[in-house]
């Protein structure tokens, strides 16, 4: 079975060899794993972490949680002058993408977007904290039409909340996941310029705090990204290096509109992996060796997305719900989704970290040589055109064995990691330590599940 799909695997690669390279080159290799082993043994791992969390000190975890340290003292920063700067840079990208070159792989515009930006810049933000705060182009092009037009900011209404954010990130996954041509230059330059539209008049009906806070969906994106990191900035502008994930467990409850945008975070990288396997394709009635193309799939990918959504959230609370019923015995067993959800971020950015991976390490380098020429021009701009693009680690079993070893590791860390901040979470919710643990045991068994569903999708043959 295993050398059946191994061939169906080579074959698709042989028909379509663009659209494969970030991900069939290395799941060949990966076919060959005792894949099966590297499952059980990550959901095992996430129901030990659990198994040993039950058996310490409820105060190892209190002091753990809030320990941190100024490392560094902050100068004042005007964010207009970075805002300015990142403004130019897209503009000039966006101007690329209308006038270079029609390739994917040599428009520096789509590189930019899906590789350094929607991929490079998480895995930054997560490290160092929320750079997209200063680096945001769109506050300086609001300021600059602020200055232009005068309009006086609207009261956010409260009912709004994160849904701005949530529609506009469901949308977001939709162009990614769902169009026909998202990689198409042309066509994501115009869409850069609809969410522009869109996100400057946000800010001009509601200001730019509050819609950079709640409405425009990669502000509220990255801040969430920069909870995961050993590295927060106080009050009074001093960095501070603590526990990783410490600002999660501090971020307390999360209205409805921010649980369900951590959902669809969390939803639409998982769609992405599940959309491209053998079993999905077929799922939907289509062979996975004559792929009809995403536009032939459009309707059902759209209900697929919508669905693996629907399904993560109903999964979530009836664990939290019942956690909870089990936790109090009935009694006091109200909503209390908002107190955990933020356990989720870690698992959505460990699937961003594993999905995106093999990918990443090859469109960098696509992107380097696009930046070098990026109007098409024969320019050569720090030698970057001379580079030759290496593919070869996705055809070897050693390095194909190591990348998929990283990849198990960000997947099981996460799921560890969210099992420990649900945990702590738990204890500060339930006065008895013995109420907590009751309470955490579906939202473990869930994040095992997950682990065990993740780790199937790294393994399982995928068309594209």
């Amino acid at each position: 079975m295993a050398r059946a799909a191994l061939l169906a695997a080579g074959g698709w690669v042989a028909a379509f060899p663009l659209a494969a390279f970030g991900h069939t080159g290395e799941r060949a290799f990966v076919l060959l794993l005792p894949t099966g082993a590297y499952i059980a043994g990550g959901a095992a791992a996430v129901a030990l972490s659990f198994a040993v969390m039950a058996c310490m000190p409820s105060r190892f975890f209190a002091s753990l949680a809030t320990r941190s340290s100024a490392i560094a003292r902050l100068p004042r920063w005007d964010a207009s002058v970075s805002s300015a700067a990142a403004l130019a840079i897209a503009t000039l990208l966006v101007v690329a993408g209308f006038t270079a070159s029609r390739d994917p792989l040599d428009n520096p515009l789509p590189l930019v977007v899906w590789t350094l930006w929607w991929v490079g810049f998480t895995f930054l933000v997560a490290i160092v904290g929320n750079l997209w705060a200063i680096l945001n182009p769109w506050r300086a092009l609001y300021r600059l039409v602020a200055a232009l037009v005068r309009v006086v900011p609207r009261a956010y209404p409260d009912g709004l909340g994160y849904w701005p954010a949530v529609l506009l990130l469901l949308a977001f996954g939709w162009f990614e996941l769902v169009d026909p041509a998202p990689q198409d230059p042309q066509r994501l330059a115009c869409a850069i310029l609809v969410y522009t539209v869109i996100t400057v008049i946000g800010m001009l009906v509601y200001g730019e705090e509050l819609w950079l806070e709640r409405g425009e969906a990669f502000s509220v994106f990255f801040r969430m990204v920069s909870w995961l990191s050993p590295l927060q900035v106080s009050a009074a502008r001093e960095l501070r290096l603590g526990l990783p994930c410490r600002a999660l467990i501090d971020a307390g409850r999360t209205p409805a509109g921010g649980v369900a945008f951590i959902l669809v975070a969390l939803a639409s990288v998982s769609f992405d992996g599940l959309s491209r396997t053998f079993w999905w394709i077929g799922l939907v009635g289509e062979n996975p060796l004559e792929h009809p193309g995403r536009g032939a799939l459009m309707l059902v990918n759209t209900l697929g997305l919508l669905a693996t959504a629907a399904a993560l959230g109903c999964a979530f609370v009836a664990a939290v719900r019942l956690g909870s019923v089990l936790a109090s015995d009935g009694r006091n067993a109200g909503p209390v989704h908002g107190d955990y959800i933020v356990a989720i971020v870690p698992i959505a950015f460990g699937y961003h970290f594993a999905h995106y991976l093999p990918t990443f390490l090859v469109d960098a380098q696509y992107a380097m040589r696009a930046l070098a020429d990026p109007f098409a021009l024969d320019w050569n701009l720090f030698g970057g055109r001379g580079i030759e693009v290496t593919t070869s680690f996705l055809s070897h079993h050693a390095s194909v064995h190591a990348i998929w070893n990283v990849q198990v590791a960000g997947i099981v860390l996460a799921h560890v990691a969210a099992v420990f901040i649900a945990h702590v979470l738990a204890l500060r919710r339930h006065a008895r330590v013995g109420a907590a643990l009751v309470s955490q045991l579906p939202m473990t068994a869930l994040m095992v599940g997950y682990t065990i569903f993740g780790l199937w999708l790294l393994s399982t043959p995928v068309a594209g």
